[in-house]
Formats: structure tokens, sequence, C-alpha cells
């Protein structure tokens, strides 16, 4: 009968929050309060799953740890759980919220179980395995570039002819890495014909070159798959408002993925100078008086956006849309 619960729907659904580390989980189930330890390893998901299969299972929460959570979030997805990756600053925050501020691998475990009932973070499936490696060698060569500017700067500040040629062989080895790594995604690209083609499109894009099309094709997966504003909000780009009573305060850009704003940023001064459309959104936002920086923000904005609607409709860029 309608609006009666069957007999197997009577428990309680459980939610249950995962503190990942290197070596184990430690896993919470609410509101059963059971707590135990597993490692981090296949046998150890196979007999979490096992356990967690004879449950009411609603959600399973756990914080994005790089690279550590994602064969427990790639296992329990495949075993049907509804998983959640949570920031975990918002995790953080959310503790301070409910007054827990103590912190142990078990007190955190509990702290995401009761995140999922009271919040009820989006579920998603994992990145495909092809994904996770591009996003892992995009951002090491994110750091290697940023490595290598700081050596090149020491190098130039030093006096010591020794310390000089030595500082120059580690550039060179540090030239030779960023090669090898950028051969290797731009190789990784290739055999994969769909990520190909999304990065045609946006290399089509005035301004944008191999790293920026590299950064968002693998930054942003979503692109084509979700709106403009969620896309923003993705890549860190959307202005929040900041609006108390009668003061509207100025609208600023919070969060995101950085390692996606930092391979664009080039581009968008790039796009500035040599895209039609985007020059002249930049120089009408320089006339009305906004920093150079602000604007750059917005020209940032408007590719991410750009970049979204092309691959939504699988087509390159052109001067005059249709």
């Amino acid at each position: 009968m309608q609006g009666q619960k069957s007999p197997e729907h009577s428990a309680p659904r459980v939610y249950v929050g995962i503190d990942v580390c290197k070596d184990w989980l430690d896993v919470y189930l609410h509101p059963i309060g059971q707590a135990f330890r597993v490692a981090n390893a296949p046998e150890g998901l196979r007999a979490l799953g096992r356990r967690l299969a004879r449950l009411p299972v609603e959600r399973i929460v756990m914080e994005a740890t790089a690279k550590f959570h994602r064969q427990a979030h790639r296992t329990l997805h495949a075993q049907g759980f509804a998983v959640a990756v949570v920031n975990p600053l918002r995790a953080r925050m959310f503790g301070e919220a409910v007054g827990q501020l103590a912190k142990t691998d078990r007190l955190d475990a509990r702290l995401l179980a009761l995140m999922g009932q009271s919040l009820e973070p989006a579920a998603l499936a994992p990145a495909p395995e092809a994904i996770e490696a591009l996003q892992e060698l995009t951002r090491e060569r994110a750091a290697a570039v940023a490595d290598q500017t700081a050596l090149s700067n020491r190098r130039a500040a030093s006096q010591t002819p020794f310390l000089k040629a030595a500082l120059g062989r580690q550039l060179d080895a540090f030239a030779e890495h960023i090669e090898r790594l950028e051969a290797e995604i731009k190789r990784r690209i290739a055999d994969d014909p769909a990520l190909q083609r999304r990065v045609d499109i946006l290399l089509s894009i005035p301004g944008v070159g191999p790293v920026a099309a590299a950064s968002l094709a693998i930054g942003l997966p979503e692109l084509g798959a979700c709106s403009a504003k969620a896309a923003t909000l993705l890549a860190g780009l959307a202005p929040l408002a900041c609006d108390s009573g009668k003061k509207a305060g100025e609208r600023h850009i919070k969060g995101g993925r950085a390692h996606v704003r930092t391979g664009i940023y080039f581009a968008a001064i790039a796009a500035s100078r040599f895209n039609p459309q985007l020059r002249e959104d930049y120089q009408r936002l320089i006339a009305l008086g906004k920093k150079a920086k602000v604007a750059i923000t917005a020209i940032m904005r408007k590719l991410v956006v750009l970049a979204n609607a092309l691959i939504k409709d699988n087509r390159t860029w052109s001067p005059v849309l249709p």
C-alpha cells in the first residue's frame, strides 16, 4: 500500500565513512556504531565488500587523497555501492560545524559517515583509469615546471661559478624530464580517439595550446556533460557572492581545481591578444576600469565556458557561431 514501508525496508539505512591512508582503511558504520580496519589492498577491499553486502548501505563517503583512495573507490563502485569522494577541507569544516575538533583515523571515519547522512554528497563513478593516469602525469608536469622555475631563479641569483654550473646541469635534467612527460601525455592522448577529439576541439580555440588543451581535457573530464556554471565552479573560476544585509560585497573566485586554472592561465593571456572575440571582451573590461588580473580571470572563465559548449556540440571553434 502506498505510504507504507515493506518489512525488508524497515531496517535503518547505513552510512559508511572510510578514512583512507596508504596501508589501511578505517571504516565506521552509522548508525550501527561499528568501527573496524581493513587493509587498503585487494584482499582487504574484498573482505569489506562482503561485510557491507549484508547491510542496507545507503552511501559510502571517503576523502580524496591524491591516489590512495582510488582503488577503494573503484572496487566499491564496481561492487554496486554508491561512493562519494569529498574534499578533505569540506569534511574538516563539517567536523568543526558539529563540534568535532579532535582528530584520529577512527573519529575521521565516523565524521565522514555522519556527513554522508547529513549532507548526502553526490556519489560519482570513478574516472577511467586512463584519465587517472593522465591526471597524474599532468600534475607531475606542472610540479616539474614549478621546480624548474624555482631552480632557474636560484641559478640566476647565484654568484659562484661552481654552483651555477651544478644548477645548470639540474636544469638540463628538468628540461629532459618535462620533455619526456609531455611526450608520454601526447602518446596516451593519441591512443584514446575520444580524448584526442576533445583535445583537437580545444586546440582549435585561438590562444589554447597543447598544455592548456591537455589541462582542460584531462583535468575537467566533465566538460561537455555539465552546465556552463558547473564547469566554471569545477575550475574554481565562478565569481561567488559575498553579500550580507545591505552590503553587496565583491565577487571572488574560490576553490575548484587549481591545476586546471594554472594550465589555462597563459592560454587566457594569449587568447586576450589573438582570439578576436575574447580580445574584444578583454579590452572592454579594461576600458571599464577592471584590473588586468580581473580581466584575465574573466577570460579564463569564458575559455572554460567556450570549451564546454564546443565539446558538448562536438565541433571546433569558428569566428562566427552559427
